[in-house]
């Protein structure tokens, strides 16, 4: 498989997940099936009134990832800022607590050095959230010094996310989808990376029904390893990880990430690829973030 179609796999995936699982956000288990059965089709809806193939914050945000890269790919910590406001001034309908924090201090002191331990205090030492997670895969699909590639997955998790479980969460995700990339085998490259992160081993003895599908950065992998490793298609991981409901765009984004990494661009559903409106936007990036990949 050529890497521009692993590259645009990831891209388009976390915008199929994150719509797919807007409809569910927040809902319980048993409130997504009474409301939706087994949601497969992206529908809109949901608490943020979305149209159907409408992003969130996980799309959104993983766009200015990348474009802050391309601005700057040496030095891109403050160009990734720099997009992140960009956003958040937009006026977004979605936008999670740690990150509205964050991004609030930046426009009071303009210093990127004091905006997550604002947040972390304001939120009172909580802020392991999924919210640098949801948003890192880009740095991934860029660099190819895998030095360089951690280095700036910190980073970019350090502007807005002070807990070093969010840090290790996102180079954690990023270690395997730089494996996928490169051809690895599915379950092999994930026993390999998990072997520096403890707390996640225990996703290999996970029932389903022991899943949290929570805003904890923890939670929040755990539920997408899970149903990226219970299942063998691109489209039944992410059905699995956005019917797990709870916070369920994020899950979803971050499974359809790694999924359309690994299945790559053309196992995405056509009838997916078609809906999401920003879809001009994912395509211009693979253009110059992959084209020296090939």
């Amino acid at each position: 498989m050529e890497k521009s179609s692993r590259i645009l796999g990831g891209l388009f995936g976390v915008a199929c997940g994150d719509a797919l699982g807007g409809t569910l956000e927040f809902l319980t288990q048993d409130e997504g099936k009474k409301k939706h059965g087994y949601l497969k089709d992206i529908i809109g809806g949901g608490c943020w009134d979305l149209e159907p193939g409408e992003v969130t914050d996980d799309t959104m945000m993983t766009i200015a990832v990348a474009e802050g890269i391309l601005d700057n790919p040496e030095n891109p910590i403050n160009y990734i800022g720099e997009r992140f406001m960009k956003w958040y001034l937009s006026k977004p309908k979605d936008i999670g607590e740690i990150i509205e924090f964050a991004l609030r201090e930046y426009s009071r002191s303009k210093d990127w050095s004091k905006t997550a331990k604002f947040a972390h205090d304001y939120c009172s030492g909580m802020s392991a959230g999924n919210g640098s997670l949801m948003r890192c895969i880009p740095v991934a699909l860029y660099y190819e010094d895998i030095n360089k590639m951690i280095e700036v997955t910190e980073k970019q998790s350090k502007l807005t996310h002070f807990d070093d479980k969010a840090t290790r969460a996102c180079v954690l995700y990023n270690k395997l989808v730089n494996k996928y990339i490169n051809g690895a085998s599915k379950i092999p490259a994930i026993r390999e990376v998990i072997k520096e992160f403890q707390e996640y081993k225990e996703v290999f003895n996970k029932r389903k029904e022991e899943l949290e599908p929570s805003g904890y950065v923890v939670d929040t992998l755990i539920c997408s390893l899970w149903c990226f490793i219970n299942t063998v298609t691109f489209e039944d991981a992410v059905c699995e990880a956005v019917n797990l409901c709870g916070d369920a765009d994020t899950i979803g984004a971050i499974t359809a990430g790694l999924a359309g990494v690994y299945y790559g661009f053309f196992n995405i559903p056509e009838r997916w690829k078609d809906k999401i409106l920003v879809k001009d936007k994912l395509m211009e990036i693979p253009e110059r973030l992959g084209l020296r990949n090939e």
